[in-house]
């Protein structure tokens, strides 16, 4: 009997080390500001008018584009975040935001 009880609580030992130990490889990391959002989504914009130069709304896009980094400039984040969105989607891309 016991045994029986020393393998359970080895076997219970080596579960909470495995648990712990994919625990700690899994570290969340910060979710971006709305600064950094900016820069990143006008990046993907100046991205995709390089790969989507002969898109029809180019000029539409560098549009928004200009007004979304005037928006995240002056300190109006979420509606430069909207603008510079609104940019990509007329590229027919779709924003990539690596909090989600």
């Amino acid at each position: 009997m016991q045994r029986f009880w020393i393998s359970v609580m080895g076997a219970l030992l080596s579960m909470s080390l495995i648990t712990a130990a994919a625990g700690a490889s899994t570290a969340k990391v910060a979710p971006l500001t709305r600064t950094e959002r900016c820069t990143n989504l006008s990046r993907q914009v100046d991205e995709a008018l390089e790969t989507h130069a002969a898109a029809t709304q180019v000029t539409a896009a560098k549009a928004l584009q200009r007004k979304g980094n005037r928006f995240c400039a002056n300190k109006k984040q979420a509606q430069g975040i909207r603008m510079l969105a609104n940019a990509l989607k007329l590229l027919g891309v779709t924003p990539v935001d690596p909090d989600q």
